[in-house]
């Protein structure tokens, strides 16, 4: 347990809190730097003193939410409307939900993002947003809940849930 919120604090110090203006979010502010041995070391002069590794970019409709300030800036204050899954580790339904729901998500392009809340790390924001059972999907648009489902949803039904959340 300890660990976990050591890394959620190094993780909400070192990761940004607004979302990106665009589809995409680049993971660096460049490249990596790799230090390749020892300065001095026996081939130190035949090669360079670092290597440049290039990154790709990664979707950033899909985010999980680390704690109240951040749902609060990234869910609540957002100008593009946001689908918000309540789950848990121990939710078999959960387990089938959460990937259909991200992929119906990355299907909008853009024009719908996902924050995934697990309610046994953040317990206050389910009871906040009146979460009785597991697998919970809130609609949340100008930081009004607009729609929500509880339980399993098929791929259409799912679609249709986002359609209406855009239109």
């Amino acid at each position: 347990m300890a660990q976990r919120l050591l890394l959620r604090r190094f993780l909400a110090s070192v990761i940004p809190r607004k979302p990106p203006q665009s589809r995409w979010a680049p993971l660096t502010s460049g490249a990596l730097q790799i230090p390749q041995g020892p300065p001095g070391g026996p081939a130190a002069a035949a090669r360079s003193p670092a290597q440049t590794i290039h990154t790709s970019r990664a979707c950033a409709t899909t985010f999980n939410v680390q704690d109240g300030p951040d749902f609060q800036d990234r869910v609540v204050n957002s100008e593009t409307p946001v689908v918000v899954d309540f789950h848990a580790q121990w939710c078999g339904p959960c387990k089938i939900l959460g990937p259909r729901l991200e992929k119906a998500v990355a299907k909008q392009h853009g024009k719908v993002l996902m924050a995934k809340v697990d309610i046994d790390d953040h317990t206050d924001l389910a009871i906040e947003y009146e979460v009785s059972a597991v697998p919970t999907v809130l609609a949340i648009k100008n930081g009004d809940v607009v729609d929500k489902f509880v339980g399993i949803k098929d791929e259409d039904q799912l679609e249709a849930f986002l359609k209406k959340l855009i239109g």
